[in-house]
């Protein structure tokens, strides 16, 4: 969040722009028929790059990380050019062919041309594990070679590739070995357990490239690695959990079951937040939105964010300063008394971390232990109720949730903890603000994904929406609502003005049917989820300095909707 706008990072709205039709979300590759073959010629790069050619000499082997065997391509986009590895094989006219790789790294692509008919593309955000793309293509009636490919975006981090696969009839180049199907995983057992989630982890299995998890007979996961979590689970009750290893030949035999029982006293984090709950970004600066002192800020907010903490020279910490100055000399002693008289009257006064100038980084054990002990030292200074993750920089999940839940064990179960992510941070569960959001589900409040400055971003349908409408909004939320998160962790972020944001400012009534859509099923667009969630946490805006400056309209408006939703 900016001191002069909530500036927003627009590169993955562009990207998902570029695709434009005939894109198709991540998957796992069907299984092979008996006749289809691999006709990609050194699909693991352990012959280096024969086969393939790399623009601007932008492609090299590596041997870590990889995803199977003991080579991977690493390729590195420059200003000018983004990195397009290419290889033309052999196919067949008249044909099907599912194309697939294993890739990781920076934004990659992964497509087809020349295929005769329609040629097709599929992409990903930056990841920081291995994540299979997949799309599918069918050749012209005269066609005999395709052209696949694999780049990245101009100037941003390398990209790795890995068992690239072109799946369908011979053509008559032939091609790598079919792969076989992976024996089934042996060795399941259960680990760490919470009220709502349970680990587990099996041995490893030769030639395989993913695993299924399922709970109950049902499939509710695929990973990389040995290891998964289960989560979303009730408190105090028992599940079956078994596992299948997966490659491009298919799916193991599931393996013996095992049973994890969660513990008691579950439920998500929230202190003392309503069911349907409206956050605004208090500003603690003036930037020409109205000046504010905290007992100015409107009833119809449920939690308040004192925005921002600043970062300390200790890796990791944070601090507050309140500025006196240019808020008209209010003063430390008043902000502290108006923060219990808002708590008095039921609202969550919490610090906010980040915005678009924050720099606080938490990379390590050590800087994850300092941020959690100075939120909390703020905590018991003024008297804050939790804490806003709005790190727009990036973070790693691992120690942001270490340290998150180092300071829950600290404030206790009405620690109130909010995230407000860029759109393009929460396009996939792999993405590391999604990561930290499910790895912390059991004492997380809410995520208010911000849906604006971002530019056309992919729905959960696999559409791209245009910025400012109906279904830009219930789209995207989608994706949180059916990638683990609960109804009531999820908010939408939205400016209070055309002051608020460079771009995606939507009326109040554009945000009411939104919220409408996701909770009854009605005043939806063109895209309808498939089912409604009632349980909906809410909305939020940046600022409660900027919907002052226009007479409060947005929170008079959203904030009575969202009070009144089922």
């Amino acid at each position: 969040m900016d001191r002069t706008t909530r500036s927003r990072r627009w590169l993955g709205g562009a990207l998902a722009l570029a695709v434009g039709t005939g894109l198709t979300l991540m998957g796992t590759a069907g299984t092979a028929q008996a006749a289809d073959v691999n006709v990609a010629k050194n699909a693991g790069f352990e012959s280096g790059l024969a086969n393939w050619t790399c623009s601007g000499g932008s492609g090299a082997t590596t041997t870590s990380p990889v995803h199977g065997g003991a080579s991977a391509l690493k390729a590195t986009p420059a200003g000018q050019d983004n990195a397009k590895c290419t290889q033309t094989v052999v196919v067949k006219p008249n044909s099907t062919y599912t194309l697939s790789a294993w890739v990781q790294g920076g934004y990659t692509y992964l497509g087809a041309t020349g295929t005769g008919t329609t040629d097709v593309s599929t992409w990903t955000p930056d990841t920081s594990g291995w994540k299979q793309l997949t799309t599918r293509f069918t050749t012209g009636a005269s066609t005999t070679s395709v052209t696949v490919y694999t780049h990245g975006w101009y100037g941003q981090a390398a990209y790795y590739a890995d068992d690239v696969s072109v799946f369908g009839p011979d053509g008559g180049g032939g091609g790598d070995p079919d792969p076989v199907v992976p024996s089934t995983p042996a060795g399941l057992g259960v680990g760490t357990v919470t009220s709502s989630s349970v680990a587990l982890s099996w041995s490893p299995v030769s030639g395989a490239t993913g695993y299924n998890l399922y709970q109950n007979g049902a499939k509710v996961q695929s990973v990389t690695g040995a290891s998964a979590t289960a989560t979303g689970l009730s408190a105090s009750t028992s599940y079956q959990f078994q596992v299948t290893a997966t490659n491009a030949a298919g799916e193991s035999a599931k393996s013996a079951a095992v049973t994890g029982t969660t513990s008691g006293s579950g439920g998500g984090g929230g202190g003392t937040v309503p069911k349907h709950a409206v956050t605004g970004y208090w500003q603690n600066f003036n930037n020409g939105a109205t000046v504010q002192k905290i007992s100015d800020v409107p009833a119809n907010y449920d939690i308040i964010a004192v925005s921002f903490a600043d970062a300390t020279g200790t890796p990791g910490g944070v601090t507050f300063n309140l500025d006196s100055a240019g808020l008209g000399g209010y003063t430390v002693d008043q902000f502290k008394a108006d923060i219990k008289a808002k708590q008095a009257a039921g609202k969550s006064v919490i610090i906010s971390i980040g915005g678009q100038n924050g720099t606080v980084t938490i990379n390590d054990s050590a800087s994850a232990t300092n941020f959690a002990n100075s939120v909390h030292s703020l905590m018991q200074t003024y008297g804050f109720d939790g804490v806003d993750i709005d790190l727009e920089n990036g973070l790693n999940s691992t120690y942001m949730t270490q340290s998150l839940r180092s300071l829950s064990s600290k404030a206790g179960s009405k620690l109130v903890i909010t995230m407000a992510p860029q759109t393009i941070d929460m396009q996939s569960t792999s993405n590391e603000y999604f990561r930290t959001a499910l790895n912390i589900k059991d004492i997380l409040t809410v995520v208010n994904m911000q849906y604006y400055n971002s530019g056309s971003m992919l729905g959960c349908d696999g559409k791209v929406y245009s910025q400012g409408s109906v279904d830009f909004l219930t789209a995207l939320a989608c994706i949180q609502l059916e990638g683990g998160l609960a109804p009531s962790q999820v908010g939408l972020g939205l400016p209070a003005s055309t002051s608020g944001a460079g771009s995606g400012y939507v009326s109040p009534a554009i945000v009411n049917n939104a919220l409408d859509c996701l909770a009854r099923g009605t005043n939806c667009g063109s895209f309808k989820p498939s089912r409604t969630y009632p349980s909906l946490r809410g909305a939020m805006t940046w600022s409660t300095n900027w919907d002052a400056k226009s007479g409060n309209a947005w929170s008079n408006a959203v904030g009575p909707h969202v009070h009144a939703l089922p």
